[in-house]
């Protein structure tokens, strides 16, 4: 599969989780949903992995890093993320989502010693300002504090948790870590952080029976999790975290063009212009990088 389908695979996929995470909201704690979901995710992943004679043994040092990525990308991210949107709703919690493309690239960084352009650090600025856009009637309303304040700390610290996670993934990427394989591993022990949260919560587990949750619990578990993180850490190993983290904001486009579908949703000239300021930021992020101009010239860590 190409970058392009790459990118377009996750952003299409993950631009409606965002939609079908609130009917995974109410009757279920959010720690139980992710336990399900990455455990879910994680048996089909395993079940792959022997059906097609895929090899699921790692050493113990990769799975500490394998810990590490579930931990981080799949347990405590995707748990803020759940209470993000308990609290506000879904297009502000992906607002504060796509600011992840200034901490990859800056992570990345001070990690790693990846070159930080200024182009990079000017696309990211408009694709944040025109995610920012789309949404600017909630992040009004999250001026006045209260419940939206709550959301907005949710959503920002699953954002660096989300950002750690990536780095980990960069890494097991370059230690020659399958990405299916990998994956299995990586959403159970996601799957086991939750569960441990919801524990140490004293959340009592259950189960909702609508088809509501139990359909949006599958098209989570192998769309939102299984293809689409695939296609995502596929992403990344070829073009980097920097330029995959703006599947951070095109998602929320396609969120909202769903909601026009869905939900009624009614376009603005201040959202229409949110569009063409995310879209120009993602172009010039996923350029070719020869045009680009250094702010130093670091050396590889």
């Amino acid at each position: 599969m190409g970058t392009n389908s790459l990118f377009l695979t996750a952003t299409m996929i993950w631009g409606s989780t965002w939609l079908a995470i609130t009917w995974q909201l109410g009757v279920v704690a959010p720690e139980v949903s992710v336990a399900y979901r990455f455990g879910l995710a994680s048996l089909l992943l395993a079940g792959w992995c022997l059906a097609s004679q895929r090899s699921l043994t790692f050493t113990r040092r990769d799975h500490a890093f394998l810990v590490a990525q579930g931990v981080l990308f799949y347990g405590l991210n995707y748990i803020g993320v759940y209470w993000a949107e308990r609290h506000v709703a879904s297009g502000l919690v992906a607002v504060v989502f796509a600011t992840i493309v200034f901490m990859n690239p800056i992570a990345m960084r001070l990690v790693y010693g990846t070159p930080l352009t200024a182009r990079t650090l000017f696309a990211a600025t408009l694709g944040v300002a025109g995610v920012a856009l789309l949404f600017l009637p909630e992040l009004v309303l999250a001026r006045h504090g209260g419940s939206a304040a709550y959301g907005i700390a949710f959503a920002l610290a699953a954002t660096v948790l989300a950002c750690g996670g990536n780095l980990i993934a960069a890494r097991n990427h370059d230690a020659g870590i399958p990405i299916l394989s990998g994956n299995a591993w990586a959403m159970g022990y996601g799957a086991l952080t939750a569960a441990l949260a919801a524990a140490v919560q004293g959340v009592a587990w259950s189960f909702d029976a609508r088809p509501a949750y139990i359909l949006s619990l599958a098209y989570l578990a192998v769309f939102g999790s299984v293809i689409a993180f695939g296609a995502y850490l596929t992403l990344l190993k070829r073009v980097g975290p920097g330029p995959a983290a703006y599947v951070g904001v095109s998602t929320p486009v396609i969120a909202l063009a769903l909601s026009t579908l869905v939900e009624g949703y009614r376009w603005t000239w201040v959202a229409a212009l949110g569009v063409v300021l995310a879209v120009l930021g993602i172009w010039l992020a996923l350029r070719p990088a020869a045009s680009a101009l250094p702010l130093d010239t670091p050396t590889r860590a």
